[in-house]
């Protein structure tokens, strides 16, 4: 616990200042992350970072986060939308399982190009966030780690009903419901300092759907790390795992809090 608080004051410390900066130096930052991000999904399945699909898979990922504000700029000049693009990229990593008489097979084509678009697609909102204005981006996180902490210390206190032992073990009913709870006071704190919305409903309900896709999100990213039998998706922050350990919620919260039209 001791190296996991340390760990996670190190990087609030890092990362916070430029959160609040936003802008380039900000989106410099999201592409780092998620690369490492993607490296650790292809980890898992044993896919060399070097590997024609893994390079093809970054192309696809940094397309992907391209900011709105930019696509039009830097796209006009091939005559092709973002989408297009990415198609070309899933068709090449298909092709390539032909080139190599299914050494890469279907299934592991089917693997990059969705953990291209899960990393991607996730990282690109935090982007797109930061961009329609800061108080959406603290509120998101804020959010997710009061979640996380609050369905943490709910468990360890009064947990006895197991959520989903199969996927993780650890986690319990009552953590789950604690988590909304914890989310839930704070939003009325964040709204009772910088209104987010008029309606108090609309800010109840977002919250409650923000929390809980924050647990599934994290619920997820332990499926898929028990599937490939690992116990962290990387190493880079000691006491938390990787960077999509730590990252697994905001990636379902951020582009949930688009869809409805919050953002």
């Amino acid at each position: 616990m001791k190296q996991r608080i340390i760990t996670g004051a190190i990087a609030l410390a890092l990362f916070l200042p430029i959160v609040l900066l936003g802008g380039p130096v900000f989106t410099i930052l999201v592409y780092i992350i998620a690369a490492v991000g993607l490296y650790e999904m292809l980890r898992m399945k044993d896919l060399s970072l070097f590997s024609f699909a893994s390079l093809v898979s970054y192309l696809l990922l940094f397309l992907l986060l391209l900011p709105s504000s930019f696509t039009d700029d830097i796209l006009h000049y091939t005559g092709h939308t973002k989408l297009e693009w990415v198609f070309v990229g899933v068709f090449l990593v298909l092709i390539y399982t032909v080139l190599v008489k299914n050494r890469f097979t279907f299934d592991d084509a089917a693997f990059v190009i969705l953990s291209t678009l899960y990393v991607g697609i996730g990282f690109y909102y935090f982007i797109e966030t930061r961009n329609e204005g800061l108080a959406y981006v603290i509120f998101a996180l804020l959010i997710v780690w009061t979640t996380d902490s609050g369905a943490y210390f709910t468990g360890r206190k009064i947990g006895k009903r197991k959520l989903w032992p199969d996927i993780s073990p650890n986690k319990t009913v009552e953590g789950f419901v604690g988590g909304i709870i914890w989310a839930l006071i704070t939003a009325f704190i964040i709204q009772w300092i910088s209104p987010l919305t008029s309606s108090m409903l609309v800010l109840i309900g977002i919250t409650i759907i923000s929390s809980i896709f924050g647990q599934l999100g994290d619920l997820v990213e332990s499926a898929i790390k028990r599937h490939y039998n690992v116990k962290d998706s990387g190493k880079l922050l000691p006491g938390h795992g990787g960077i999509l350990d730590r990252f697994d919620s905001i990636l379902f919260v951020l582009p949930l809090l688009h869809f409805l039209h919050f953002i």
